[in-house]
C-alpha cells in the first residue's frame, strides 16, 4: 500500500514540476511513518499547488488524509497520510532544515569531531570532519 501511495505522490509532484524529489525510508528510525518524501517548489504559489496536487490525487485514489500543515505561509507544507509524510518546501527553507541529512543520522551516529548529536540536530555551526 505504501509503494502505491508513494507512486501517486511522486507523480503528482512531477506533474506540477517539483524539483529535487527525494524519498527517505525511515522505517528503521521511527514507528510513526514508513516514508518521507521531500520536494521543492520555486515559489510559495508553486509549493501550495504541489501540496494540493498531492492531496487531490491521493484522495482520488482512495487514500485518507490525516492533515495538512503550513499552507498558510506555503514556505513548508507538510502533508500527512500516516505511513507517508510529504514535505514540500521552498529551496531556502529546505536547505535550512536539511531534513535529508537529519533523517540520515542513525541511532548511535556521532560526529567524529566531538560535537554532540544534539549540536548537530539543533543547527550548531558545522565543523569539518576529515
Amino acid at each position: 500500500m505504501t509503494q502505491a501511495l508513494k507512486d501517486i505522490v511522486i507523480n503528482a509532484l512531477e506533474e506540477i514540476k517539483a524539483t529535487n524529489i527525494t524519498t527517505i525510508d525511515v522505517r528503521e528510525l521511527t514507528g510513526m511513518m514508513d516514508t518521507m518524501i521531500v520536494a521543492s517548489g520555486n515559489s510559495n504559489r508553486q509549493v501550495k499547488s504541489l501540496a494540493n496536487s498531492v492531496v487531490v490525487d491521493a484522495k482520488k485514489a482512495g487514500y485518507s488524509l490525516i492533515g495538512v500543515e503550513g499552507d498558510d505561509t506555503a514556505e513548508w507544507i507538510l502533508v500527512d497520510f500516516g505511513d507517508v509524510i510529504v514535505h514540500v518546501m521552498l529551496p531556502t527553507t529546505r536547505e535550512f532544515y536539511d531534513l535529508e541529512r537529519l533523517w540520515a543520522l542513525r541511532p548511535g551516529d556521532r560526529p567524529e569531531d566531538g560535537s554532540s548529536e544534539e549540536d548537530t540536530m539543533l543547527g550548531a555551526p558545522e565543523r569539518s570532519i576529515d
